[in-house]
């Protein structure tokens, strides 16, 4: 006999939250309703756009709230009135006890690392921009901080040498999907037994913040293993960004792919040009081949395809 599975509300906003709802809907649960973000404006025409959470209920008939304040008396009333067995969070905001608290069941959430290690929003790349070889996925009940709760379960994978954070994220992603399946059947059955979280003294905590600009830029009197690591960290999105210039001219590039290469014993930040279509820039303890970037303004190429269109002679990276 197949046991039954509970009622949820679902709560996300990016296509890494939508893996779960999909799996989650297909195994049979019943969502109560989806929550996601208002829609909001984007892109250069400040076009008005939707999360893909939305765009997944909307294909699907689900019922869809857009609540500008989780705090809002009539948004909890509602989320009450729904009757929910359990509440499921997967890229979202973070709750207000006031809703966390409604289900029976609890609100449980998916994070993309092994809790303790990388709370907070960006853990895949700073994963990766760390150097770690294991990465994972755990969900947990939510507590009133931060990434902090008793954790349900956890599923651990090798993080490849030159993945990036890209394919990372798409990996994690569909693994959470059916861990968020497991732990939402296994908590209604009461088969789970939550544990608390590893205590880590603060010194040995690895934090995942925010990415901000300032954390993009490249550094070339930093190894080399750690300017790559920051490459793929950051690939394909916000991308990795290093500054040319020569007098008073100046040209970004956003740097996508990179290769490690050892022998190389340069000032750091020096342009290699090897037999025209091979981009290397020197570091501490080596350097990297850059083979693939955005020059600002022109879409994504080759090293080969960029050294092809600029002599890089006379120009310096910062």
């Amino acid at each position: 006999m197949t046991e039954p599975l509970p009622r949820i509300v679902f709560m996300g906003t990016p296509e890494f939250a939508v893996a779960s709802l999909r799996a989650l809907h297909k195994a049979g649960c019943d969502i109560a309703a989806v929550v996601t973000v208002p829609d909001r404006p984007a892109g250069r025409g400040r076009k008005i756009t939707f999360s893909p959470v939305k765009e997944y209920a909307l294909e699907h008939d689900l019922r869809l709230l857009q609540p500008e304040k989780l705090r809002d008396p009539g948004f909890i009333a509602v989320m009450q009135n729904l009757k929910a067995d359990m509440f499921v969070v997967v890229a979202f905001r973070m709750l207000p006890e006031t809703v966390w608290k409604i289900p029976p069941h609890g609100t449980f959430n998916l994070h993309a690392s092994l809790l303790p290690q990388y709370r907070g929003a960006a853990p895949i790349n700073h994963a990766i921009i760390n150097g770690e070889t294991r990465t994972g996925v755990t969900t947990f009940l939510i507590d009133s901080k931060i990434d902090t709760g008793m954790i349900l379960l956890s599923r651990e994978t090798e993080i490849y040498p030159d993945e990036n954070a890209g394919s990372l994220h798409d990996r994690l992603m569909e693994i959470g999907a059916g861990l968020t399946v497991e732990t939402a059947a296994g908590l209604f059955a009461g088969k789970l037994k939550p544990v608390p979280q590893k205590k880590i003294a603060v010194t040995r905590l690895k934090p995942a913040p925010r990415i901000f600009p300032a954390d993009t830029v490249i550094n070339w009197r930093e190894p080399a293993a750690k300017v790559h690591n920051l490459v793929r960290g950051l690939s394909p999105y916000p991308g990795a960004m290093t500054l040319l210039h020569r007098g008073d001219s100046n040209l970004r590039l956003k740097i996508l792919e990179s290769s490690l290469i050892e022998d190389i014993r340069e000032i750091p930040g020096f342009i290699i040009k090897t037999d025209g279509s091979r981009l290397i820039v020197s570091c501490v303890s080596g350097g990297i081949e850059i083979l693939s970037l955005v020059p600002e303004g022109r879409k994504r190429m080759s090293g080969a395809e960029f050294l092809r269109g600029f002599d890089p002679s006379g120009w310096e990276l910062a």
